[in-house]
């Protein structure tokens, strides 16, 4: 059977994306893990279905490169730019996730913002953070990150006796100024450093309030690209998380399953 996808990219983050609204898709872990590998499949971060819903425009089915599940903040944004293309849904919409309902905004054609998760909780592990925003992440603030590998940071991390059964993202992140962070991801489910991850930018964002009292909204830094965090600040949490940046559609194919 032949299915065509779509490849788009939000910040250096990419995603195959498939037209699902007919469930003809067929599920299989060893061939999401065969799709997303760069070298025997298309290449890329994650596999995002786009599914029917009965509560919103559409319902976004996300896949690690591992196959498994989370949501996805870079990905949501994809998600959106790309059923705003094939015309489900109107330049301010509503999808579902792993996670609930979520709101998405078409601000221009390559510029997405979507709703994150309200974060009810975030503790600190003596210095560094921890919190749920979608995915869990760990947040560790440092003073040059040009001087760490993120991947071995981020091995030791995720793959240490606290995080290792459930895994976490392990984000590092340098404080530029006042308004701006700059911030290296390492994913689980990728189990590599990725150019962006939304939901830890948005992390990062949220921690860099609680640890350093920085505003909203917060730019931040990555490999890929420079998003964008607004927030407010509730006495057991934040609410009104947005996450905002690029989107673009890289290239589009056919394959033969």
């Amino acid at each position: 059977m032949k299915f065509a996808f779509f490849k788009y990219q939000g910040t250096g983050n990419d995603f195959i994306i498939i037209d699902d609204r007919n469930r003809s898709f067929p599920i299989d872990h060893s061939l999401i893990i065969q799709l997303c590998d760069r070298k025997f499949g298309i290449g890329s971060d994650g596999l995002i279905l786009i599914q029917k819903s009965e509560k919103a425009d559409f319902h976004m089915e996300f896949f690690n490169p591992d196959a498994s599940q989370s949501f996805c903040g870079n990905g949501s944004r994809c998600a959106s730019a790309f059923a705003y293309r094939i015309g489900i849904a109107d330049k301010a919409m509503r999808f579902t996730a792993i996670d609930g309902l979520h709101n998405g905004f078409i601000l221009s054609e390559e510029l997405v913002e979507v709703s994150m998760k309200n974060v009810n909780e975030l503790r600190f592990n003596n210095e560094d953070l921890i919190l749920n925003t979608g995915s869990p992440h760990f947040v560790r603030f440092i003073d040059d990150l040009s001087k760490e590998d993120i991947i071995a940071r981020g091995k030791e991390i995720r793959y240490s006796e606290e995080f290792a059964k459930e895994g976490i993202n392990v984000n590092l992140v340098e404080v530029l100024d006042p308004t701006l962070l700059n911030c290296a991801t390492y994913e689980r489910g990728v189990e590599n450093e990725t150019l962006s991850c939304g939901t830890g930018v948005t992390a990062v964002a949220l921690a860099a309030n609680a640890a350093k009292n920085m505003t909203s909204p917060v730019s931040v830094k990555t490999k890929g690209g420079q998003l964008s965090v607004r927030f407010t600040k509730i006495d057991n949490g934040y609410c009104d998380v947005f996450l905002k940046g690029p989107v673009k559609l890289v290239f589009k194919g056919e394959i033969t399953l």
